[in-house]
């Protein structure tokens, strides 16, 4: 059973029947199914019925899902949210060991976000941000770009390219995607070509 920012849901039989499915599915491909696979797997001859238990599972905290954006469905579970901060360590000399429990990091506010999902990093564009090959960034939906500030940290679809994670530019009329490496040039686009798909929310790193 996943663990999520909360505890999910018991699921219908349907909806059980769905998840198994997409879990075997992504822990073979590596990315999510197309809702036509779904339907095929499922023995079903309209999208409806997937949409609807693809909307029961992300409200009781099975999976995270943009509806109508094709490959962001996630699977949640593996991230607790209640993390112990033992106190502080130092990148210079010696700090005092910790031996108690001084709070707990909540990872709660990031993991609820509505709608988010995630996508792993690669490439080394963005090491200056602190964001390497291999990570997996946690990104925030973006329902208007023109509302986003400048320099934001975005995953943006450009044509022919597919979708690169960049600081975003934008002047009215044309879109600036700036890397956080030196090596690599900025990508500038009209502003109507760009589709960005979310917002930096966090950055996990297994070590």
């Amino acid at each position: 059973m996943p663990v999520s920012a909360g505890s999910p849901e018991p699921l219908t039989t349907a909806q059980q029947e769905l998840y198994d499915w997409l879990s075997d599915y992504i822990g073979c491909h590596h990315h999510s199914p197309s809702i036509r696979q779904m339907m095929q797997a499922m023995g079903l001859r309209s999208p409806a019925p997937v949409q609807s238990r693809l909307r029961h599972l992300q409200q009781k905290g099975w999976i995270t899902w943009q509806e109508g954006q094709a490959r962001t469905l996630q699977l949640l579970g593996g991230i607790a949210s209640g993390i112990p901060v033992l106190g502080a360590v130092a990148a210079g000399g010696l700090v005092e060991t910790f031996d108690d429990v001084q709070d707990r990091l909540d990872l709660a506010p990031v993991l609820e976000t509505r709608g988010l999902f995630a996508l792993t990093v690669n490439g080394d564009s963005m090491v200056d941000a602190h964001i390497a090959d291999g990570d997996v960034v946690l990104m925030e939906p973006v329902s208007d770009a023109a509302r986003l500030r400048q320099g934001t940290i975005v995953s943006a679809l450009v044509p022919g390219s597919g979708t690169t994670l960049k600081h975003f530019h934008c002047d009215g009329l044309t879109v600036r995607l700036e890397a956080a490496n030196p090596a690599y040039d900025p990508i500038e686009l009209p502003a109507d070509q760009v589709q960005v798909q979310g917002k930096l929310a966090a950055v996990w790193r297994q070590i």
